[in-house]
């Protein structure tokens, strides 16, 4: 086993490690993030191979410090984009709420800033398998797939149950009856196999402005403006790139700036005025809990569900 490795983010403020990192944790049951008492880890392959990074806050009066450890051939990748993971290009500098209610958020998430793993193929894989189906639904199927092709992580919390997605290369070899056990369709599947074939082409992705990546995304067949979104959001930490084709989200910031739901178009013409920032007034939607009243029982089955890819 070899030595880990730190590195520490000092910027001078509150660090809301959960809220930052957050949706990089695929459910309750992601086998690739574990918390405990000694803060939050993650598996992840990186281009020099795999990693578990180890993030703990601690907090003082001049601002937090995010203290990271890494193990595995991938530590010294991971410590050096740590900045970035937490959010250090993100800037609200521009930002304007042109909403009360979206000012009122901001001031609650005032130090929440959007970071970015630049890994395409960590977030793209789990995004497809939400493709159409609930979120219950692709948690588990990615939960089992990772527990059968993926690997135990590098170092200590390889032992407390940590594990790493598989890598481009894994993911290529699981065999089509094993994605239908696992609870994801054909289409997805061969959806999945498609972008793998392009992996190195989709990873560069990171490098490129945020509409030109969005395009290179969506040239694979079955990765349209959700998936992309998806995947911008956590990979390239793009403020932009609002979740159209979602079946909540449209619905829920037109109910929160408006007091009614809106559909796609509705949701674009809403968040004209938002236009470089208009993701970053969907997590302030959400992390403030201005959902629309439920009206029913809560879905359940994918054909209720929109095809939103």
């Amino acid at each position: 086993m070899t030595d880990p490795q730190q590195a520490d983010f000092a910027p001078g403020r509150r660090v809301p490690l959960r809220a930052i990192i957050g949706s990089l944790r695929r459910g309750a049951g992601d086998p690739t993030w574990i918390e405990g008492p000694d803060g939050i880890w993650r598996g992840s392959i990186t281009p020099h191979g795999p990693v578990s990074l180890g993030l703990r806050v601690e907090r003082a009066v001049s601002g937090d410090r995010v203290v990271a450890t890494a193990h595995g051939p991938g530590a010294p990748w991971a410590l050096e984009r740590l900045p970035r993971l937490l959010g250090a290009d993100d800037t609200i500098d521009d930002f304007v709420a042109h909403h009360d209610v979206v000012a009122e958020a901001l001031a609650a998430q005032r130090d929440w800033r959007l970071g970015r793993t630049d890994l395409v193929i960590d977030a793209l894989v789990p995004a497809i398998i939400e493709q159409r189906v609930t979120g219950r639904q692709a948690f588990s199927a990615y939960r089992t797939l990772v527990r059968r092709y993926g690997a135990i992580a590098p170092g200590p919390a390889g032992q407390r149950g940590l594990r790493t997605p598989p890598s481009a290369a894994q993911w290529l070899r699981v065999p089509s009856w094993e994605w239908l056990r696992a609870g994801v369709d054909a289409q997805r599947a061969d959806t999945v196999m498609r972008a793998l074939r392009v992996a190195a082409r989709l990873e560069e992705c990171v490098d490129l402005p945020a509409q030109e990546a969005s395009r290179r995304l969506r040239t694979v067949p079955g990765i349209g403006v959700w998936t992309a979104a998806e995947v911008a959001q956590r990979a390239f930490g793009d403020p932009d790139a609002v979740s159209f084709g979602d079946y909540h989200v449209a619905k829920n910031i037109g109910y929160a700036l408006t007091g009614q739901p809106v559909d796609d178009a509705g949701l674009a013409q809403l968040l004209e005025p938002y236009a470089g920032h208009r993701y970053r007034v969907q997590y302030l939607v959400h992390a403030a809990g201005l959902s629309r009243p439920r009206r029913g029982p809560r879905l359940s089955l994918p054909t209720h569900l929109p095809a939103r890819f």
